[in-house]
């Protein structure tokens, strides 16, 4: 079969590698994809920028357009942006079997107070919360209640718009900044939330819900392996906030225990949610959790796959990724078979000089296969685009994180070795990663 990845992240990178390797798919069409799809098997690009026939479309439209004339069987959707703006309707629409929830239930990350809401509503594990969309009242809530406080923009914000205050004045600071502009109109509304002390692990999981598995009794989600992405620049949990520096997959400190207790408070409860609201949910939903002494809480839904997540994830699975995405699509997702490989998964990320700041794009980056090849090691591209062929290599950079390093072990060990030897092996002018991702003291706690 033909499958469409829309995206141009890592995590889409990583997204068509894994389709490609079923012997189902015969080719995966990636729109747009980057420099490390225009390079993997199977695997195409459509730039919609550049392609006389799409460059004047809407990516709405574009897709339908592309699938229709490529004659696509599956989409698969990575960003959380086109999921808010339906394009998960408009290919359904279109007769494409679509992984990816319609609008209605992409709300739940485009809006942090919806969620706040679905989850009270539902008896979901959580911090509490206030929500406020004047400023006057806002201050004077974080001056009542003092700090630490978390304050949230409402809307989709890249990854910017969560200020974790741990005093009063900073916190009064981030509502200012987050109202008066500083990440657009998803700062108009504010959530400010309880400070939830402990630790945080991201949990992947498929789902499928409609109102033919509901009414069947097969809706359901299946949570993948507990992971945690490294989001501070620096070694230690030290520096500004990204958009992840690293992840590592599965966690040795969470325990089958903690896991039970997020099915019964968290995940139970949100596909009760799902069912009770009739939201059209067949994709992927990542949980942000923080394991506190009282349990794991809910920090927040995303949905879509987490990025740099999926790319310690996917390449655990022992099973065909195709294959689950069909299961989501048909509606068999409660019948499907998960099983993991038995180790670990290290995935460090190399980001431009500069970042999460200005940083400069264009520069070369160079592989040495060997290194690369003696770790066996993956490298996913998130930043890097195909360059004029006046270098060894011809990917350069063009963005702020570049690209992640993912290798796999028996033991934590020795995917952690594996994934730093591979890195040694690749560069490019101020080129910055961490050296500690999945150490004991790298994970951001609270």
């Amino acid at each position: 079969m033909k499958v469409m990845v829309i995206g141009s992240g890592g995590r889409e990178h990583t997204i068509s590698w894994r389709l490609a390797q079923s012997p189902k798919v015969d080719q995966v069409i990636c729109v747009p994809g980057n420099g490390g799809t225009a390079h993997e098997a199977k695997c195409r690009n459509i730039d919609l920028k550049e392609d006389e026939a799409y460059k004047d479309l809407s990516l709405n439209d574009a897709a339908v357009k592309i699938a229709k004339t490529e004659k696509v069987d599956l989409a698969v959707v990575g960003p959380e942006d086109p999921l808010a703006d339906g394009i998960a309707d408009v290919l359904w629409n279109a007769g494409i079997p679509t992984v990816g929830p319609k609008a209605k239930a992409a709300a739940l990350e485009a809006s942090k107070d919806l969620s706040k809401i679905f989850m009270n509503k539902y008896g979901v594990a959580c911090a509490a919360s206030m929500t406020f969309t004047d400023k006057m009242h806002a201050v004077e809530y974080v001056r009542a209640k003092g700090a630490p406080i978390v304050v949230k923009a409402d809307g989709l914000a890249a990854g910017k718009g969560v200020v974790v205050a741990k005093t009063v004045e900073e916190a009064v600071n981030a509502v200012n900044d987050l109202m008066d502009g500083q990440v657009g109109d998803a700062g108009k509304k504010l959530v400010i939330e309880e400070y939830l002390q402990g630790v945080e692990i991201s949990v992947l999981s498929a789902v499928s819900v409609t109102k033919e598995t509901a009414a069947s009794g097969k809706a359901c989600i299946k949570a993948f392996l507990p992971a945690r992405d490294h989001k501070r620049l620096l070694d230690g949990a030290q520096g500004p906030n990204t958009g992840g520096m690293g992840a590592v997959c599965p966690l040795s400190d969470v325990t089958p225990e903690t896991m039970q207790l997020f099915e019964k408070n968290i995940l139970e409860p949100t596909l009760k949610g799902l069912i009770a609201e009739k939201m059209d949910y067949r994709g992927f939903i990542f949980f942000g959790l923080m394991i506190t002494k009282d349990g794991p809480k809910a920090l927040e839904y995303n949905v879509r796959l987490g990025d740099p997540e999926t790319q310690a994830v996917l390449p655990l699975m022992d099973f065909d990724f195709a294959e689950l995405c069909e299961a989501i699509t048909e509606g068999t997702l409660a019948d499907f078979n998960m099983k993991w490989k038995e180790g670990f998964q290290v995935a460090p990320v190399a980001v431009s000089g500069g970042y999460p700041g200005s940083y400069k794009k264009g520069l070369p980056i160079s592989f040495d296969e060997a290194k690369i090849s003696a770790a066996g090691a993956k490298v996913f591209i998130a930043g890097g685009i195909e360059g004029r062929r006046t270098h060894e290599h011809s990917l350069v950079t063009n963005g702020g994180r570049v690209l992640a390093c993912s290798c796999f072990g028996k033991t934590f060990e020795e995917a952690w070795k594996k994934a730093y030897a591979a890195m040694d092996g690749i560069h490019f002018e101020d080129m910055q990663f961490r050296k500690d991702i999945g150490l004991p003291g790298a994970a951001e706690s609270n």
